[in-house]
């Protein structure tokens, strides 16, 4: 090797090495500039409080509703249990009223209607039975006749048919998710067998074309504003946002499908039963006075509410038939569960029609003369 090769040859090491010190000076600078950013992070986190930490903390993760919902769940859980082992007798009577109730009383008056509307509907018959309707209801409201059909549905077979027949005709693509959202404002009632039956002789009230209107009239006004207010854009053209509807069905096919549809129905319809009258007895042992038992009671299951309630203050009870209770809500969600209807949008409206027949039956027993 020469003298020249050498030199050469010393130089790439010595450059060598000077890039190697260069970069590890680099690494050293850099890793000290970004411990010194940590320790100020860490210095300004911990001057702050620690419960301020832990508050925002809180905000910021949206934890607030969500601990606040799960403690009332479980307050509310954990009383119902001890109710239960504590009262096991009352317990197995509420229940037991919710289940008679469903079997003596839903079970043949109501399951004969779902298999039945359930089969109009799979077998796009609807058309057929609005002849006798849709002579008053078409000038009324301009629907499709399917929309007119759970409007007749809803107002002469009451809770929850309403919804369910909706329900049905949406997920059948014969109504559109605005007629189908409208129809929920306000079609979804107390059937008028329950309230002349057995509503008005548990008040001791006679049959009075007051008392109906402020039960259906008012509804059917509200549904009239409603159309002709929030709605005159969206149904407009009733069809015009509806994909091609599903074939109809066969007689056999529909009478399977409407009577598998309807027995999972009425059973989801008896838990909701059972566990709300259940829940009657915190009210029952809680709360103090015959009156407010009652309309707690009416708040959750409306027939125990009645019963409890009596004759002794029937403005409570009309305004509690018109909300229906948590139960029939629960029942309502049951029906609408397999499809994206807000549920949220069912109980704004269904408040709105509560204040306005509370009012109104207020005005009618300050007023009136009484019923005869």
């Amino acid at each position: 090797m020469t003298k020249q090769s050498r030199l050469r040859l010393l130089d790439c090491f010595a450059n060598a090495r000077n890039d190697v010190i260069a970069r590890s000076k680099a690494t050293k600078q850099s890793s000290k500039y970004n411990n010194s950013l940590l320790n100020l992070r860490y210095t300004s986190n911990t001057s702050k409080k620690p419960y301020s930490r832990f508050y925002s903390h809180i905000v910021n993760k949206q934890l607030l509703p969500s601990l606040m919902i799960k403690t009332l769940y479980s307050a509310l859980f954990l009383t119902l249990t001890a109710l239960l082992l504590l009262y096991p007798q009352d317990s197995l009577g509420f229940a037991l009223n919710g289940l008679n109730l469903w079997f003596q009383k839903m079970v043949p008056t109501l399951l004969p209607f779902m298999i039945l509307s359930g089969m109009m509907i799979r077998m796009n018959l609807t058309g057929r039975l609005m002849l006798l309707f849709k002579p008053i209801l078409k000038p009324l409201f301009r629907l499709n006749t399917p929309s007119l059909y759970a409007i007749a549905v809803g107002f002469l077979c009451g809770f929850p048919m309403g919804a369910r027949v909706t329900a049905d005709l949406y997920e059948r693509k014969q109504i559109s998710k605005h007629e189908a959202t409208y129809l929920l404002a306000f079609i979804n009632n107390i059937g008028p067998i329950y309230f002349i039956s057995f509503a008005l002789p548990l008040l001791n009230m006679p049959l009075d074309f007051r008392l109906l209107f402020g039960m259906y009239g008012i509804p059917l006004c509200y549904g009239l504003v409603l159309r002709f207010t929030v709605y005159r854009r969206l149904l407009s053209s009733p069809s015009a946002h509806l994909s091609t509807p599903t074939k109809p069905a066969g007689l056999l096919k529909a009478l399977d499908d409407s009577i598998a549809s309807g027995l999972e129905g009425i059973t989801k319809l008896g838990g909701y039963m059972i566990f709300f009258n259940l829940l009657n007895i915190i009210p029952y042992l809680l709360a103090d006075g015959k009156i407010i038992a009652g309309t707690t009671s009416g708040i959750l299951e409306i027939t125990g509410g009645l019963k409890a309630l009596a004759d002794n203050m029937p403005v409570i009870s009309l305004t509690l038939l018109t909300l229906g209770g948590l139960s029939c809500l629960a029942q309502t969600y049951s029906c609408i569960a397999k499809t994206d209807l807000s549920l949220r949008s069912y109980l704004l409206h269904k408040i709105v029609l509560t204040i306005l027949a509370g009012g109104y039956y207020v005005l009618i027993f300050c007023y009136s003369s009484g019923f005869a």
